[in-house]
């Protein structure tokens, strides 16, 4: 009988990043890279020690990214340092009719326990938030944008302070899958207070001092409203079902 003799596969230098998100939803990220521990070099200007993933995503979106873990720019060796993540969603079909928020995946050498993921038996690990849509006027017309914020948030969706964040030790991601799980609010709110009023369809602008007035507070007058102008062009009277 012949012997046969295998060879233990080194790990992956790279894991995944997905997002778990809203329709419509879609996720831009930057993994930013430094000198790995222990190298003196320097990479002139940081040209090149970052990576984009899903930048042109309402052209085109691959919710799953391969993200590596080292990269060697202009020979200098680096290691992975965070990914900036932007949660992004249009709320019209113009191309500025876009809004989104912030999230963030740290890596270092050493965590206290307190800060780091934890993995599955599947090899995967779950961050969690929220995000919530937050309207205003903008303009003379008083054309309605809108906001997203989002929040970080437990795995029961009860929120926490801060923006969706995780961290992780360089060791435990080799082959790896991090999930990004976002929910969206059911009710939407203004932007800032005491400048619409809650009825019981929806909400009104408050007039402010004439159609002018860029603030428009309502300061106590809540019979006095205005119209406004959806992304769509709609002249509309009550938000979010335009008339009443």
């Amino acid at each position: 009988m012949g012997m046969l003799f295998g060879c233990v596969a080194s790990p992956p230098d790279s894991f995944t990043f997905t997002a778990d998100l809203p329709p419509g939803f879609a996720y831009e990220a930057i993994a930013k890279y430094v000198p790995a521990k222990g190298e003196t070099c320097t990479v002139p200007d940081g040209r090149n020690t970052a990576v984009g993933y899903n930048l042109k995503w309402r052209e085109h979106y691959e919710p799953v990214s391969e993200i590596a873990l080292h990269r060697t720019v202009k020979g200098c060796p680096l290691v992975i340092w965070k990914i900036d993540i932007e949660i992004r969603a249009a709320y019209g079909k113009g191309w500025s009719d876009i809004n989104g928020d912030s999230a963030v995946v740290a890596v270092r050498e050493e965590l206290e326990a307190r800060y780091k993921g934890a993995f599955n038996d599947e090899a995967e690990s779950n961050f969690y938030g929220q995000c919530q849509w937050l309207f205003r006027t903008s303009g003379k017309p008083r054309i309605l944008r809108k906001l997203l914020d989002c929040k970080k948030t437990d795995e029961l969706g009860a929120l926490a302070r801060g923006r969706p964040f995780a961290a992780y030790t360089l060791d435990q991601l080799p082959g790896k899958t991090v999930r990004m799980k976002i929910d969206l609010a059911a009710e939407e709110r203004p932007g800032w207070g005491d400048t619409w009023v809650k009825v019981p369809n929806g909400w009104k602008r408050c007039m402010g001092e004439n159609f002018e007035d860029q603030h428009a507070y309502c300061n106590g007058n809540y019979t006095d409203f205005s119209t406004f102008q959806m992304v769509d062009g709609r002249i509309c009277t009550i938000y979010p079902g335009c008339t009443e």
